[in-house]
């Protein structure tokens, strides 16, 4: 223990234990275990009785109910039968109903089924119809074409080219482009 007395100052001797104050570390004897227990045990029980007989006087005194059979009415021979009458007229219209509902179906399976048809009759005729207006045009462009001599680009250019601004299925303005090609086509460009 050398050096531990020179940290801490000298070491104190504690004081005995009260009676009253109990050490949790020290070994206590079986007797007085038992006499501990037996004495938190009453005293739990004297507060249990307590609260119980708080909460007894709080809750309101239960109220018997008296319960009474009543007899049902028995209904009346014509309300009976009107009753089931009105269960076979609704039988009869639901039956009427899911008649209706399937005929309805089919009738517009078909009419979709038509459409369909025709639908594809007309995008037949639409595109034989393109095929002939693609070669028409073709033709007469593909004969107009002659051989490229050398100045004559800018002309064949300009008749490409659709130059009346009331025409002009484009939205931009497209005029200083227009003045190019026809200048282009006027004079050829020198070096």
């Amino acid at each position: 223990m050398s050096g531990f007395e020179d940290d801490f100052g000298e070491m104190v001797e504690s004081a005995p234990p009260l009676d009253d104050v109990v050490d949790l570390l020290e070994p206590t004897p079986v007797e007085h275990i038992e006499d501990t227990v037996a004495e938190l045990l009453t005293q739990e029980d004297v507060e249990v009785k307590e609260t119980e007989m708080e909460t007894v006087a709080e809750l309101p005194q239960e109220i018997p109910i008296v319960t009474v059979e009543l007899k049902e009415k028995e209904e009346p021979q014509v309300i009976k039968e009107w009753r089931e009458k009105q269960i076979e007229h609704l039988k009869v219209k639901d039956e009427e109903e899911e008649i209706a509902k399937n005929d309805l179906k089919a009738q517009a399976a078909k009419e979709l089924e038509d459409w369909y048809a025709q639908n594809e009759i007309s995008l037949e005729k639409l595109r034989a119809t393109n095929r002939e207006s693609m070669n028409s045009e073709e033709k007469p462009f593909v004969a107009e074409m002659e051989p490229v001599e050398p100045g004559t680009e800018w002309e064949r250019v300009a008749k490409l080219c659709d130059f009346n601004p009331a025409t002009a299925k484009n939205v931009k303005d497209v005029s200083r482009l227009r003045s190019m090609i026809l200048q282009l086509k006027q004079g050829p460009v020198t070096d």
